[in-house]
């Protein structure tokens, strides 16, 4: 990947600013996760963006490995992320839990390892741990101690970099104002898209040298098992599809361009080969001002991830403005 296409992180590192995302939908078999690997790593996408949670590590890891034992691509080339589940926040939790991903993945290190959710649940094999009445168990653990336990796996090596996801504002602060902060989030990975733009959290995140990183950029595929299914559909929205018609370009790609021009770093989820194909297409175009305002203006703070089985906890993040 040329170097324009990375965006220098707080740390030093390099990520590709466009990633694939590998989250699969219910009902979707895990194979599906490695063979859009693959396919993505064959048409250049650099980042590949996993999890603990999704359950498909292996399938994408054999993929990644595929692709480097055939010589399409180095291991250095290559930016995988995974994260930190709810879990395992427990300090004496988070290398193990990494050790594991790793493990899964057949890999000597990750480039990113970031803290899933600020909340906190029950440790145990449980990805969602509940009562008998069905309300999950949380855990009361300081993600600033969470955070000091992902700075040792920095400094043993395990990962290049670390950061968080679904933060706001103020739980951001909180780490960068742990006493003794040895490493800040390189990031903060959140659902951001033309109906939810985060800009006051793009903006915070700017001034302290943190990258936004877009997941849903393409809004959601209505996976019902965090997403309600009346929400609207962003590649569906008039707007959007006049602006891509005007340049001869998909609303996927519009979508996609739009986060790039603002500085965020955009993942990109489809397991349709041709739609990763499509998706890469968005470094030989640009949208000008009036189309960046027209799409700005399509701001809803529609939420389609809003993590409603963790509204009673004292971090949950979305009560706050941003």
């Amino acid at each position: 990947m040329a170097l324009s296409r990375c965006v220098k992180l707080n740390d030093g590192h390099l990520m590709p600013v466009l990633g694939l995302g590998t989250l699969v939908s219910e009902g979707v078999p895990k194979s599906k996760a490695g063979e859009a690997t693959r396919v993505a790593i064959e048409v250049g996408y650099r980042h590949i963006d996993a999890a603990y949670v999704y359950e498909n590590e292996e399938e994408v890891g054999s993929a990644l490995r595929e692709k480097i034992a055939d010589g399409t691509v180095k291991r250095e080339e290559l930016f995988y992320t995974t994260k930190l589940w709810a879990t395992f926040f427990r300090p004496e939790l988070v290398r193990p839990a990494l050790e594991r991903s790793l493990k899964k993945l057949r890999l000597d290190y990750v480039d990113l390892f970031i803290i899933h959710v600020p909340i906190t649940m029950k440790p145990g094999e449980e990805l969602l741990p509940k009562d008998a009445s069905g309300k999950v168990i949380f855990d009361t653990v300081d993600l600033r101690d969470t955070w000091a336990a992902l700075e040792k796996c920095k400094d043993a090596g395990l990962t290049k970099s670390i950061g968080v996801s679904n933060f706001n504002h103020k739980q951001l602060e909180m780490i960068l104002n742990k006493p003794g902060l040895k490493y800040k989030p390189v990031c903060n990975q959140v659902e951001c898209h033309p109906y939810l733009n985060q800009s006051k959290l793009l903006e915070f995140c700017k001034s302290k040298d943190i990258v936004l990183v877009a997941y849903s950029a393409l809004g959601s595929q209505r996976n019902s098992k965090w997403v309600e299914e009346s929400n609207p559909y962003l590649l569906e929205d008039p707007v959007l599809n006049a602006i891509a018609k005007k340049h001869n370009r998909s609303p996927a790609q519009v979508a996609l361009r739009y986060q790039l021009q603002r500085g965020v770093v955009v993942l990109a989820k489809s397991f349709n080969e041709q739609r990763i194909k499509e998706n890469f297409q968005v470094f030989n175009f640009e949208l000008p001002p009036e189309d960046m305002k027209t799409i700005d203006g399509l701001n809803q703070n529609l939420r389609y991830f809003k993590l409603l089985f963790a509204v009673d906890h004292p971090y949950y993040p979305y009560s706050e403005e941003y």
